[in-house]
């Protein structure tokens, strides 16, 4: 059995004394989609922040691939491998679909998005990933539009995208389909099923058709702690989480 490529252990986040992420474990594997879900109010989003960085942990420990990394700040993490894309869609909207793709690929390096004086070979190599990514999201139509001349899902899908351009080994993913019609949630869909090729997916979605079909492992949170954990078909039949929250839905739809 694979080593996990991100360790939580009891990680708890407490704001005075609201206890918001209470004492979770959880093993990410690598080249997996492991799904986090659960009510509003359960802590997902609090998780996320403090696994990326975002926000410090009260007590706990984080590691990738076998080091801690609980100390470090968010931009010292994402040197460590990890990225993640937001709720709320962030994009330069001034700029097009390729260049904040590559733009997101310069990056990659400290200073390197900014410095007039880099390498050509740096630059080349941005330029090529820039390319890849736009095919391998299905923007090529719009590739040279301005990001905030793109539909939602177009957007969304641009964000993932910036995420993999810094070719990390783990990818945070904040609700991706929140407000996309039903073509867009089918592309968004097939391109985080296609992650997992190459990296490993942390996904907060509360579309529950995309959790159960493409999630390898899923992870039940309520009131700030682990409720349950398993594969699809173990949370779709367990009877806590129906109780807890999924009801019916468990089968399909939104919760």
């Amino acid at each position: 059995m694979s080593t996990p490529i991100l360790q939580a252990h009891k990680v708890t986040k407490r704001y005075g004394k609201f206890t918001a992420v209470n004492g979770v474990t959880l093993d990410i594997m690598p080249g997996t989609v492991h799904s986090v879900i659960g009510p509003n109010g359960a802590g997902k989003t609090t998780l996320f922040h403090t696994l990326t960085g975002t926000t410090p942990i009260t007590e706990g420990s984080i590691k990738v691939e076998g080091e801690e990394v609980s100390h470090l700040p968010g931009h010292r993490r994402v040197r460590r491998g990890l990225a993640r894309s937001f709720q709320v869609t962030s994009l330069f909207p001034n700029l097009s679909v390729w260049e904040n793709l590559r733009l997101a690929a310069q990056g990659c390096r400290p200073f390197a998005a900014l410095n007039p004086w880099k390498r050509a070979e740096q630059m080349h190599a941005a330029c090529e990933l820039a390319d890849r990514l736009v095919e391998r999201l299905s923007l090529q139509a719009v590739a040279q539009r301005l990001s905030s001349e793109l539909s939602h899902g177009q957007q969304r899908r641009l964000e993932v995208g910036m995420a993999m351009a810094g070719q990390p080994k783990v990818i945070f993913l904040d609700e991706p389909t929140s407000g996309m019609g039903i073509d867009d949630i089918g592309d968004m869909k097939r391109l985080i099923h296609g992650l997992r090729d190459d990296y490993t997916v942390v996904l907060i979605e509360h579309n529950m058709d995309i959790v159960m079909d493409i999630s390898d492992r899923i992870t039940v949170m309520q009131l700030g702690q682990i409720l349950a954990q398993g594969k699809p078909d173990e949370i779709r039949s367990d009877e806590r989480v129906r109780r807890a929250y999924l009801g019916s839905m468990i089968t399909g739809g939104r919760a």
